[in-house]
């Protein structure tokens, strides 16, 4: 039987190869994480550098829901945000569902 997942927190994980500036690349993530932070279901987010490759990030995202998630990506001024990433990077986008955690007791 398959769990029902409506409502269940999901993890935006999205890799990026940057060929501009990377600083150039924060500054305009730092603009898409300002609106995605103002919509309904953002929980918080993560932007991680390589320690090794200076043009490669990975955002790691969490959202309350799916539908959230979706919503906010669908979002007409969200697709502003976008195209300006993708100026400047290409992305992998992909989103998941918790299948174990574990935390240091």
């Amino acid at each position: 039987m398959l769990a029902n997942h409506d409502g269940a927190p999901v993890t935006f994980v999205n890799r990026f190869t940057v060929h501009a500036s990377p600083e150039e690349f924060r500054a305009t993530f730092a603009e898409t994480s300002e609106f995605l932070a103002g919509q309904p279901g953002f929980v918080r987010h993560t932007l991680l550098a390589h320690t090794d490759e200076p043009n490669a990030f990975v955002n790691v995202a969490v959202w309350t829901d799916e539908r959230s998630f979706r919503t906010a990506v669908s979002h007409p001024q969200f697709a502003l945000h976008a195209r300006a990433l993708r100026a400047l990077s290409v992305s992998e986008p992909n989103l998941y569902r918790t299948a174990q955690y574990r935390e240091r007791p």
